[in-house]
């Protein structure tokens, strides 16, 4: 699976907006945020400076969106899962699985949120924050939901899971590599596996 961007699904043809945050996204994941100028995104774009500040007042505003898009796509696809058909383990195994997936279809994203969160705006960044916290509060009422149930083990706060599990799925862009030993597939039972088994008896 090759590395891509939530705005990425082929950059000619698309809107100008979507294009030029699957060039900055590619680039901030490459180079990095601050080793990237915004000569060289629209240069990759095929735009001008103008065109970009018609849709885009800074760098800035591009990395915030990033984010935005990608926190906005991660919860609507976890409240369809976590008000679906099926036992609480059965929705929690799917969200987890769900994260994996996302996680390697748009690495480069989630390489950008890790590595650069830091560098926005201070009212930015607590916006994305609170947009991470209410992903992570919907995410932990499935486990507490099982853990009612009876599927779960009470003894581990469902936090503690939550943290754990998504602790470990933000080093995968750190390792991660296509093209290696396992695929992504394989990779994410794996990882879900341990997730649900480690909240069991």
């Amino acid at each position: 699976m090759t590395r891509t961007s939530a705005a990425r699904t082929g950059e000619k043809g698309r809107p100008l907006p979507d294009r030029l945050l699957a060039v900055a996204t590619r680039m901030f994941a490459e180079k990095g945020y601050e080793n990237t100028s915004v000569q060289e995104i629209v240069d990759a774009a095929g735009v001008t400076k103008g065109a970009m500040y018609h849709y885009f007042g800074s760098k800035d505003d591009l990395l915030y969106e990033i984010y935005h898009r990608l926190l906005g796509m991660q919860m609507l696809r976890l409240e369809r899962i976590a008000d679906g058909p099926g036992t609480a383990e059965q929705r929690l195994r799917a969200a987890a699985a769900d994260v994996l997936n996302t996680s390697f279809r748009y690495l480069d994203d989630f390489t950008v949120f890790f590595r650069s969160t830091h560098l926005l705006s201070a009212e930015r960044r607590e916006a994305v924050r609170a947009e991470r916290r209410r992903y992570h509060e919907r995410f932990r009422a499935l486990v507490e939901e099982g853990q009612r149930a009876g599927a779960f083990r009470t003894r581990t706060p469902a936090d503690i899971a939550v943290h754990f599990f998504f602790g470990t799925v933000h080093q995968l862009g750190a390792w991660y590599r296509p093209g290696g030993r396992l695929d992504t597939a394989a990779i994410s039972d794996h990882y879900v596996d341990l997730f649900l088994n480690g909240l069991k008896e």
